[in-house]
């Protein structure tokens, strides 16, 4: 994995102070509330950045790849615009004919049309991909659903944490007022006591005993509240810090999530996996329907072969999109369109791909910062990323 590879040099240059501090205060809990000196908060913490590391460099991966993909079908396009007019008059010949066939074939099935002609090419053109989109959209939309309820389950958990908190520090301001107050009473007894005694001559011996009685016990009772108030209030404060990571880390995998979902409704331009579904079934019959005008069908398809053989003499990436979507060959407008999507699609991968390094590089930040400020556990550091590093190499 490249992040974790970068992450061993630790001396790299870092990014500003003001852009890190703002970056990761969208991503991780302050580390003001962690104790980097107590063990198991100090491997919880760095083990939440290797994990973050781990599903950046993991999404990095297949970003990368959509990424190169788009960017060969616009040099395609790029390629095919840049070709002489004469080379260019030859395709254009067999893209004009395979439109007019289209059309030929649009009246014999107007009237059992199912899907228009614009969906119909858009699925010809992804055919190979449909099902692999369909069943990416169905687990995406269903591991939304999951994580969405991991994110109520969690926010209900740190509320129900937060609310003990504030009672547990109601319980030491009450303790600290009730013994101030119990210490006051002492006290004016004791004086009652004092005047009693050498004022008027009394036998207050008994008195003096059960003061101190009282306040022994009165002292112990209030003293073992305090304490085991204070002892809550430490696990509560290390479950809510437990909890904020947990939430920080579902968040991010929850964005990457939508991010996701939105390039695939985008890439098959449908708004659910139902309606791609929906939009599969009916092309297909579409396609069974197109299979019946034979002679046409046969006609069509010698020209689609004749235009992929002369494209794939200038050496495209992938001809065979073209040869579903002739019309852009001969229309400008559509071209235009074309190249539209195919950059809106790269700007919506690049997005996603600089929040990940975002991600990763705020993640690999504050472990260098971590080692640089308490070198004592460098040692065990190294360890821990070592060990993400193996896993997921």
């Amino acid at each position: 994995m490249g992040f974790f590879r970068k992450l061993m040099w630790w001396k790299k240059k870092e990014k500003d102070p003001e852009e890190y501090e703002e970056e990761w205060d969208d991503s991780v809990v302050e580390r003001k509330r962690i104790d980097i000196n107590k063990e198991e908060d100090r491997e919880r913490y760095l083990r939440t950045c290797c994990e973050q590391i781990a599903d950046a460099s993991r999404e990095m991966e297949n970003l990368t790849y959509e990424y190169g993909l788009v960017t060969s079908y616009l040099k395609d396009m790029e390629e095919l615009e840049a070709l002489p007019l004469e080379q260019r008059e030859e395709i254009n010949e067999y893209a004009e004919k395979i439109v007019n066939l289209e059309k030929v074939q649009e009246g014999y099935t107007k009237t059992a049309k199912r899907i228009t002609d614009v969906k119909f090419r858009q699925m010809e053109a992804m055919e190979n991909e449909i099902q692999d989109g369909y069943r990416k959209i169905k687990e995406a939309e269903e591991y939304r659903t999951l994580v969405k309820q991991d994110l109520q389950k969690l926010d209900g958990e740190r509320h129900a944490y937060q609310y003990r908190r504030a009672e547990l520090h109601g319980t030491l301001d009450n303790t600290r007022g009730l013994s101030q107050i119990f210490m006051i009473a002492a006290a004016a007894c004791l004086v009652m006591l004092v005047i009693l005694q050498f004022a008027l001559e009394m036998n207050v011996k008994i008195g003096y005993i059960l003061i101190a009685a009282l306040t022994a016990a009165a002292v112990t009772y209030f003293y073992i509240c305090y304490t085991d108030a204070e002892k809550e209030l430490q696990r509560v404060n290390s479950g809510i810090n437990r909890l904020i990571l947990l939430q920080n880390t579902v968040k991010i995998r929850y964005v990457n999530n939508k991010n996701l979902l939105d390039y695939l409704y985008l890439k098959y331009k449908v708004g659910s996996a139902s309606e791609l579904d929906l939009l599969w079934e009916k092309y297909r019959e579409e396609v069974e329907e197109r299979r019946k005008i034979a002679e046409t069908e046969e006609e069509y398809n010698f020209y689609q072969k004749e235009l992929l053989k002369t494209l794939r003499q200038y050496h495209l990436k992938d001809p065979n999109v073209w040869a579903h979507q002739a019309i852009a060959i001969i229309d400008n407008k559509e071209m235009v369109e074309i190249r539209h999507g195919l950059i809106e699609r790269r700007q919506n991968i690049r997005k996603q791909m600089d929040y990940n390094t975002g991600i990763a590089q705020t993640a690999q930040n504050e472990i260098k910062d971590i080692v640089d400020k308490y070198p004592q556990y460098a040692q065990e550091i190294v360890d821990i990323v070592s060990e993400y590093e193996k896993a997921y190499s």
